[in-house]
């Protein structure tokens, strides 16, 4: 039986952009014996002729008759047409193309098996948009998720965005919709047209595994070739994962990269590449180790500084493209700088181009709102149940590591994951299965995460912001840890800086601020963190938080970060801080550079310089920064004094440190110390010094023990404490 050419009903669906199997009636078909047939539907246009492939060109073109329903055009053939192309007129123009629906599909049946499970972690390797040739002819291949569409249709200015012309293939029950359109290429513009599951229209969708996006405010994704890239940083990668232990100095520079120094006067920000010729060796000779940015990943509000995230795959087109961002990372390499990029698996925001709703259901989100909303940033949760969503975040984590070549991630917003009712009142937030407030799917992904990402990539670390007391964030998840490899010390960056924040006549009485982060110092391997967030919604600088007169302001900055860099934990200050930036820091402008010209400006940053090159010259300053061995109290109870002493150590024979801070301004002479050895102990960092800015009142460059007992030790050291200062001594070998 051969049946006919045309089906009235499948043509009128096609017609209103409804159909939802195209691949199934447009292209080659066989009608019956002997009977084929050939569908076209191109609206719009006025003849469509098929031009054979070279294997059949004694058939000679056959001219495709029009239907009843607008755009479609076929003919019947007495054979399988093969290789064909299509010669296409409207009005006075007449061009060539090839037809999509002649191709067959990409993806293999193991990618089938990999996506029903959730388990494909090269995910961004099929779906998304892919340059590729497919027997013979160049074009793009194309590949979303999105299970509860009725039809599934790729846009763009090469279709004049009309959903009706490139309606997708459904593959099987893996929600996945493909399609191969020869002719488009890289930097064409597209999103997808969806009809969600009633049929209806859904707002143009940007690809949620785009390389590329438009400059905001536009929305479109774009075609990027990820390949291409000769990577030239072997050296570095076969070396960094020394870098990154937890006994190596560890000394974070935090960056906006748009805010760090503008180009143009001021008008724009400075292009990936401008920032590895400017950014990566201020960072170097600042003695920094790695650099973190905030999320690069594309976002449409420049006031988020990245960390509401639409387009998770995309390197933002802010500072130019996904190849410019690699020639960036490569930069830092080359300069012995890990990069650290902050990474948002906690919410995203709900604009009508994004994830949120995006085939007409709560597909990336919780439906439920006590699960899938945020109070406070009015984004939307990430479906941490659903196995397809956990694998598009582990497999955005790969991607950005083995892509990119990025050495670690900072996971931003951990505690908000964690619990379910965070910053939720009672009634507002939705119990675990037991009954409980952890986000039991949360935290299995965050296992997952870390699992995959340091099983497959030699030499990474990860972060956790995270601010409660949730165990175990950064122990292995062998040992019931969540596994990352740091996390950040919020506990004591709030309780140092409220204390930095007081009037010194008052500090006696919040003594224990400074101390009570040693209790906790050696449960997780930490990091301390001054970061943005320290510099925004009217906090203010660092300098400007701190009290009294502009001298005083700028010793107290002084002494606090000699206190942190000789604190345990690993370190990481944001941009401008690191030469007393005045103002709160503002992403729409450059930080304040000329503030270098000022003497006091230029001492802390030359301090901060100094702090780092001898953090990481001084292995009892980082050797044992996880390890409670590596650290004593000479003086902790001196409240009145405002005075604090420790000792730092390192492994075998490495020199004892010893750290004093007075956070008064008085002077502490003659001040007594008890030392763990007999010798010189020179001093290696004085805040007062007049190189840092301050009045240059010192010990001349180091003082000799006495062998007189003092604080259980039997041997001691006289001091000139300055105030307001911090002193480093260190023994003399």
């Amino acid at each position: 039986m051969v049946r006919p050419l045309n089906d009235p009903a499948q043509s009128a669906a096609l017609a209103r952009g409804e159909h939802d199997d195209p691949f199934a009636y447009l292209g080659p078909h066989r009608l019956g014996e002997g009977a084929w047939a050939l569908r076209v539907f191109r609206p719009g246009v006025e003849t469509v002729t098929m031009l054979p492939g070279r294997e059949a060109e004694d058939r000679g073109p056959v001219v495709l008759e029009p239907f009843e329903q607008e755009g479609l055009f076929a003919a019947r053939l007495r054979s399988d047409p093969g290789a064909y192309r299509l010669r296409i007129r409207s009005g006075d123009i007449t061009w060539e193309e090839e037809d999509p629906f002649r191709f067959g599909p990409v993806l293999g049946e193991i990618d089938e098996h990999l996506l029903s499970e959730g388990s494909h972690l090269d995910l961004w390797k099929v779906l998304g948009a892919h340059p590729l040739s497919k027997d013979g002819v160049a074009g793009v291949h194309f590949a979303v998720w999105a299970p509860n569409g009725r039809r599934v249709s790729v846009v763009g200015d090469f279709n004049h965005w009309d959903g009706r012309r490139h309606p997708m293939r459904r593959r099987g029950s893996t929600g996945v919709w493909e399609i191969f359109l020869p002719g488009v290429s890289e930097g064409d513009r597209y999103k997808f047209a969806l009809r969600g599951v009633d049929g209806a229209m859904l707002p143009l969708k940007a690809d949620p595994m785009g390389f590329g996006a438009e400059h905001p405010p536009a929305t479109a994704s774009i075609v990027r070739e990820l390949g291409g890239k000769e990577w030239r940083d072997a050296g570095w990668i076969d070396k960094r994962g020394e870098a990154i232990r937890h006994d190596r100095p560890i000394a974070i520079y935090e960056a906006h990269l748009g805010s760090w120094k503008r180009a143009d006067q001021g008008t724009g920000p400075l292009s990936y590449r401008e920032l590895a010729g400017e950014l990566v060796p201020y960072v170097r000779d600042m003695g920094f180790t790695h650099i973190e940015v905030t999320p690069v990943s594309e976002h449409p509000y420049d006031g988020s500084w990245g960390y509401q995230p639409i387009g998770l795959y995309a390197p933002t087109i802010r500072h130019g493209t996904l190849g410019d961002f690699r020639d960036f990372v490569e930069a830092c390499h080359a300069a012995e700088l890990g990069l650290i990029l902050d990474w948002v698996p906690a919410h995203f925001p709900s604009d009508l181009h994004g994830l949120g709703r995006f085939d007409g259901t709560s597909l990336y989100e919780y439906a439920d709102p006590r699960e899938g909303h945020h109070q406070d940033w009015k984004t939307l949760i990430y479906n941490y149940a659903r196995h397809e969503v956990r694998n598009y975040l582990v497999a955005n984590a790969l991607y950005w590591l083995e892509e990119y070549h990025v050495d670690g991630l900072r996971v931003d917003a951990v505690s908000s994951m964690l619990y379910r009712d965070y910053s939720r009142a009672e009634g507002e937030w939705k119990p675990n299965v037991h009954g409980g407030r952890e986000n039991l799917e949360a935290i299995a992904f965050l296992k997952r995460m870390n699992e995959v990402v340091y099983d497959h990539c030699e030499g990474i670390a990860t972060f956790a912001e995270e601010s409660t007391s949730f165990p175990g964030i950064s122990r292995p998840t062998s040992a019931g840890g969540l596994g990352f490899g740091y996390k950040w010390n919020m506990g004591w960056m709030n309780d140092t800086l409220d204390y930095m924040g007081r009037d010194p006549v008052h500090r006696k009485h919040h003594h224990h601020q400074m101390t009570f982060g040693i209790h906790y110092a050696f449960s997780e391997n930490f990091v301390l963190p001054l970061s943005h967030d320290e510099v925004v919604h009217g906090k203010g600088s660092l300098l400007a938080r701190m009290p009294g007169d502009e001298e005083q302001r700028f010793a107290n900055l002084r002494a606090y970060f000699a206190f942190m860099w000789g604190h345990p934990g690993k370190k990481l200050l944001f941009m401008g801080q690191e030469f007393a930036q005045s103002h709160e820091w503002n992403h729409d402008a450059s930080l304040d550079w000329h503030l270098l010209g000022e003497p006091r400006h230029a001492g802390v940053q030359r301090l901060v310089r100094d702090l780092n090159h001898l953090y990481r010259s001084t292995p009892a300053l980082h050797e044992l920064d996880c390890d409670k061995t590596g650290f004593e109290w000479i003086e902790a109870e001196a409240a009145e004094e405002s005075l604090y002493a420790w000792l730092r150590r390192g492994r075998g024979n490495a020199a004892p440190v010893v750290v004093v801070c007075n956070f008064t301004p008085v002077e502490r002479a003659p001040q007594r110390l008890g030392v763990p050895a007999a010798g010189r102990w020179i001093e290696r960092i004085n805040t007062d010094a007049a190189e840092y800015g301050g009045q240059g009142r010192g010990n001349f460059g180091g003082v000799p023990s006495e062998a007189v007992e003092y604080q259980r030790r039997s041997d001691s050291i006289e001091i000139r404490l300055p105030p307001l200062s911090t002193l480093i001594f260190e023994l003399e070998r």
